[in-house]
């Protein structure tokens, strides 16, 4: 008796842009019969946070890359916009499809969605399941001694470590498609182009010259940051924005063009090459950030208010200073503040999609400390021009520094522009990249063009509050203010609870 074929399987991209690694993958492979991958642009569906602008250049590409990367085995990527749940209903119909797999998304509004796809597949007798490729550990697994979710970073990642690093998914069965020479059936999904992802104004000019964006351009990163022996120094490099000493794959992370696991694996490799594990200090300092990510999502899991609003109640009452025409934040999101660290940093955001990480907290501190605007309006700016702009990640960097997140940094922690870009960018090489019309001055004024003297001023061709503005706040005075309102939501807190 001949066996019967299983009916096909949708495979649903999201954030899982890559073929290696896959557990959504790899189960549809495992089940038999025709796999048909699909990606649904579904902006309705992401709550209150649909793509930015930069993201949208990122997704356009990675989608170009994974589609190309099918088609060498024969599949065609079924492109399709609307509604999630619509259009994967639509497409069951069209193709037969008995089941739809998926790997698992973490942020608020896509778990109740995806909660509610799978109901409603289920009820029509299609089999529905889902996995988890984004994450080492999944945020509902991870609990502390009183069997809560963990607040603190450092006993969080202990506790992960504790229970063994995961193994990346065998990936051996992505060279094998059933019936995959049948490609995607004529008239299921639209062009690319259709999805209108890229800018119609080409402010991404730069982009493609930093970033390549699908699972090869993920890899290759990788092995250029391990191979370089970067990951070895990252302990005392990854804080120089002058040098290159990050490995640039938060992006590659976020579109899930390569996972943690695969990371984990390959730097323990170095480890076990070298008798150690981790091989170096360096390379357990990058492990840790990759454990930052997951503390991200930890977060995000269990306090799904937090993308809005402050994880620590009281900072709801603090006394953040007016901008009613938005100047101020204007002149930050522009990298016209005076401050020469700060302004490279956002330069480098709007020409590249990305800023180091360290300018990040010295850009996003000057936001909520000098011109005391709320965290929320640089989260936003952060999330329309990262192409890295992740929502667990943007959520947990802008709550630690001003202070009102898990684990955060105090208050009245409050970095020092100049000092930070002195000691970070000594010579004033990022400096000078980013904000050329400073080039031309001696390192001894290139943090602080305000205290140069005149004549070198005229020698360097800068003209303060001409060619590049004067500081836009005095640090000491906005120190003082910012310690100021913190007192006051002190002392607030105090009467209230009294």
């Amino acid at each position: 008796m001949t066996a019967v074929a299983p009916k096909p399987t949708l495979l649903w991209f999201r954030k899982d842009l890559r073929l290696a690694d896959n557990a959504a993958l790899a189960a549809a492979l495992a089940r038999g019969g025709p796999v048909l991958p699909v990606f649904v642009l579904d902006e309705a569906g992401e709550g209150g946070w649909p793509l930015g602008g930069a993201s949208r250049w990122w997704l356009h590409h990675s989608l170009a890359s994974l589609g190309a990367d099918l088609r060498t085995r024969g599949v065609g990527l079924i492109l399709a916009r609307g509604d999630s749940e619509a259009e994967l209903e639509r497409l069951v119909a069209a193709t037969g499809a008995g089941a739809v797999y998926w790997n698992r998304r973490y942020e608020p509004a896509v778990r109740e969605r995806d909660a509610q796809i799978k109901a409603r597949l289920t009820a029509a007798g299609i089999e529905a399941r889902s996995f988890n490729s984004s994450l080492l550990f999944e945020p509902h697994t991870i609990r502390n001694k009183q069997d809560r979710p963990f607040q603190v970073f450092t006993p969080f990642w202990r506790h992960c470590g504790a229970l063994g690093w995961p193994e990346p998914v065998a990936s051996e069965q992505v060279q094998i498609w059933p019936n995959g020479a049948a490609g995607v059936p004529v008239g299921l999904g639209v062009e690319l182009a259709d999805l209108a992802l890229l800018p119609a104004i080409p402010w991404d000019a730069g982009f493609g010259a930093v970033w390549a964006p699908g699972e090869a351009g993920a890899a290759a990163r990788l092995q250029r940051f391990l191979q370089a022996e970067a990951v070895h120094r990252y302990d005392e490099e990854r804080n120089r924005p002058d040098l290159d000493g990050t490995s640039g794959l938060s992006p590659h992370l976020h579109w899930g063009e390569i996972g943690p696991r695969q990371i984990v694996a390959a730097v323990r490799a170095l480890g076990r090459e070298a008798g150690t594990d981790p091989a170096s200090n360096g390379a357990r300092v990058f492990l840790s950030e990759v454990g930052w990510r997951e503390f991200a999502y930890h977060l995000l899991f269990h306090f799904p208010h937090t993308p809005e609003r402050p994880l620590r109640e009281d900072f709801e009452r603090f006394p953040w200073a007016a901008d009613p025409d938005g100047e101020k934040l204007r002149s930050w999101s522009r990298g016209r503040t005076g401050y020469p660290i700060v302004d490279a940093g956002l330069r480098q955001l709007w020409a590249t999609g990305w800023m180091h990480n360290r300018v990040r907290m010295i850009a996003a501190s000057f936001l909520v400390k000098h011109l005391r605007l709320p965290w929320t309006g640089g989260a936003a700016w952060f999330w329309d021009t990262l192409v890295d702009a992740d929502l667990a990640a943007n959520t947990l960097g802008w709550q630690w520094t001003a202070g009102c997140g898990a684990d955060a940094a105090p208050y009245f922690r409050i970095f020092a522009p100049v000092t930070q870009g002195e000691r970070f960018d000594a010579a004033g090489d990022y400096v000078r990249r980013w904000v050329p019309e400073l080039a031309a001055l001696p390192d001894k004024y290139i943090h602080a063009p305000w205290t140069a003297p005149e004549e070198v001023l005229i020698a360097a061709r800068v003209e303060l509050g001409v060619t590049y503005p004067r500081p836009v706040v005095d640090h000491a005075e906005a120190r003082a203010e910012a310690l100021a309102a913190f007192e006051a939501l002190r002392g607030q807190v105090t009467e209230r609870d009294a």
